[in-house]
């Protein structure tokens, strides 16, 4: 059974079905609802100052179009089934578990779904005379099914989950700030899906506003304390770009991840309780990366002159201040040395 697995390109394993699957899910995801989002929100912002135009008004269709449940489900499931190194044949018949699967149960189950009905699909690709109509069938409706019995159920747990911690932040916003910012933060410097966390989650409010603050002082603070070793382009690649790529530095010197980590704790407070900046699901989990979570900051709060000078201070300026200062200072202690973060491409 193993060897007929391995020969179909089915992996039982933690990294293909939690790293990779999630990996690829927020591609999906970016692909559809969050970059619906972001020209929603153009178009709703440029309506407010120029009024009603073709402009504003396609682009807030635009945006409402990419964010409809089914185009944002089969992205994920064309995704998931990418990642995993589907056949076309099955990779198209993902994108509709995939959709009913967000239908029914959110990201959960569209991820569930995508994910069961692309892994049986392999195993089912070729092994027959009439392929053409088995592979899509047996894909179609091993997704209609999990979608149907195991998404909601999943779904209704990950969002009791999101709506405790949404809860305990608003009644503990210190502590528990730093905690969601901490934790997430951790999360999108991984090798995992930290928006994909949130979606999944729910995040919302004040448990999202911290949780942008910690991915963003992740990617801001690696990129100012890496500076020394990787210069301008390393500060563009992590700082609106991903802090994962300090992943392979971190195992080998895991002290690297203090600074940045000690940055989002200290200006999570700031977010979630003298300042009540609030943030969405899909803001939550993408700290500075093309600066989404700024803009969905914009969206939640609205743009002022007010929020934007907090946005850029407690999302930009503090956590570069802080992790620069705490990284230098650990430098003259001898517990980071030159090179420990520089990141190879090749």
């Amino acid at each position: 059974m193993i060897n007929f697995l391995k020969r179909k390109g089915v992996y039982l394993s933690v990294h293909a079905y939690f790293i990779t699957a999630l990996s690829y899910m927020a591609l999906g995801l970016f692909s559809s609802l969050i970059i619906g989002l972001i020209i929603n929100t153009l178009g709703s912002q440029l309506e407010v100052v120029l009024g009603t135009t073709t402009l504003t008004s396609s682009l807030m269709e635009i945006g409402s179009f990419a964010m409809d449940n089914k185009i944002v489900g089969g992205a994920i499931g064309v995704a998931i089934a990418y990642g995993l190194k589907a056949a076309p044949l099955v990779m198209f018949s993902a994108l509709f578990s995939g959709a009913f699967g967000y239908e029914l149960a959110g990201p959960v189950g569209s991820y569930i779904s995508a994910l069961f009905a692309t892994e049986i699909g392999k195993t089912i690709y070729k092994e027959t005379k009439v392929d053409i109509l088995l592979t899509p069938l047996l894909t179609i409706t091993i997704g209609y099914m999990v979608g149907k019995f195991v998404g909601p159920p999943i779904d209704s747990f990950m969002t009791g989950i999101g709506n405790v911690i949404n809860w305990s932040t608003s009644q503990q916003p210190f502590i528990m700030g730093i905690i969601v910012a901490v934790l997430m933060g951790w999360a999108l410097t991984a090798p995992i899906s930290s928006v994909a966390i949130s979606l999944m989650l729910s995040l919302d409010g004040l448990a999202a506003g911290a949780a942008v603050v910690g991915c963003a002082a992740q990617m801001v603070g690696f990129a100012v304390s890496s500076f020394r070793d990787n210069g301008v382009g390393g500060l563009l690649a992590q700082g609106i770009g991903t802090s994962m790529l300090q992943v392979a530095n971190i195992l080998r010197k895991p002290v690297i991840i203090v600074p940045p980590t000690i940055a989002g704790a200290i200006m999570a407070p700031f977010a979630s309780v003298w300042f009540d900046m609030t943030n969405n699901a899909s803001g939550a989990g993408m700290g500075t990366a093309g600066f989404v979570g700024q803009i969905m900051a914009f969206n939640t709060m609205g743009f002022s002159v007010d929020v934007f000078w907090m946005v850029l201070g407690i999302h930009l300026v503090g956590p570069a201040i802080i992790s620069l200062l705490v990284s230098e200072y650990m430098r003259k202690k001898g517990w980071i040395k030159p090179g420990d973060m520089r990141i190879l491409y090749d």
